[in-house]
């Protein structure tokens, strides 16, 4: 029939595809921020900062110490210092394993002593790739002993803080170090020297509620969330809801905790600026 002619074939044959090209692993990242696609390597250029809407990514703790310290030398305490497992936690050395596997790191901060453009410094960085950052036991004594070589080389101490709050699978000996941590901090105050305290993104828990709140100058890179509980255990614990943005950065700078909010290109600079104005009689800090 005629109308058979127009008919549509229920049936298509399509030809092989063109075999494509694989692309390769890493050279693309979507901006948790904006939805951009980004190009990894400009996205590093950038300091790991989106260039559309300014989201700034998390940073391991070695790329933290590169873009913050001078070329010349990193010297790093206690590098060898693990965690074991003393409340015998089921699958605990496990998950430690896998943590040191992935990041090449023992545990999940890194401590020890360099320079910003001249400026002999004591500085920790926690990893948020490690465990997210979580303050076991050798995370607090890391930073403890890093307090205590501060103080004993009368250097300005700098701590770059990210965390999701204490590790549960040390109990009480994770939570006593908020206590052990400030105790060192009160010491290191009393000697009369400088604590800048540095909040990335995200900082909860134990870390907020210690040596983190404790700096005599607070800064923050924009965005990062900071608090002790998350909004959902707050709104468990109180049934109420969090005003919006109440746990950024800038909510926290309006409302008095933090001192500075600084992009990540310029921190570097507001540190120079800093140690240089604190310096003072006989407490000016160690420079080429």
């Amino acid at each position: 029939m005629l109308k058979d002619l127009f008919r549509k074939p229920k049936y298509v044959t399509v030809s092989p595809a063109v075999p494509k090209k694989e692309m390769p692993d890493g050279l693309w990242v979507k901006c948790s921020g904006c939805g951009e696609i980004l190009f990894n390597k400009e996205l590093e250029k950038n300091l790991k900062v989106c260039h559309k809407c300014g989201t700034h990514f998390r940073l391991s703790a070695g790329e933290r110490l590169e873009i913050t310290l001078d070329e010349d030398g990193f010297f790093e305490y206690d590098a060898g210092l693990t965690s074991c497992n003393p409340l015998e936690f089921p699958e605990y050395e496990e998950k430690l394993a896998r943590a040191r596997e992935e990041t090449g790191l023992q545990e999940g901060v890194v401590t020890g002593e360099g320079r910003i453009n001249g400026f002999s410094v004591a500085i920790g960085v926690l990893d948020s790739n490690f465990i997210m950052g979580s303050m076991g036991s050798v995370i607090g004594e890391k930073i403890c002993r890093l307090m205590e070589r501060a103080t004993e080389k009368k250097l300005p101490l700098i701590i770059f803080s990210t965390s999701g709050g204490a590790r549960m699978q040390e109990g009480i000996l994770s939570l006593m170090q908020m206590a052990k941590a400030s105790g060192a901090l009160a010491k290191f105050n009393q000697a009369g020297l400088l604590y800048i305290s540095v909040f990335t993104d995200p900082t909860f828990g134990g870390v907020t509620a210690s040596f983190a709140s404790l700096g005599d100058i607070i800064i923050s890179e924009p965005g990062a969330l900071i608090g002790f509980a998350g909004p959902r255990v707050i709104k468990e614990t109180i049934r109420q809801e969090l005003p919006p943005g109440a746990q950024t950065a800038e909510f926290n700078c309006e409302h008095g905790l933090i001192d500075l909010v600084v992009e990540r290109g310029q921190l570097k600079s507001i540190l120079t600026r800093l140690l240089k104005l604190h310096q003072r009689g006989d407490h000016a800090w160690p420079s080429h």
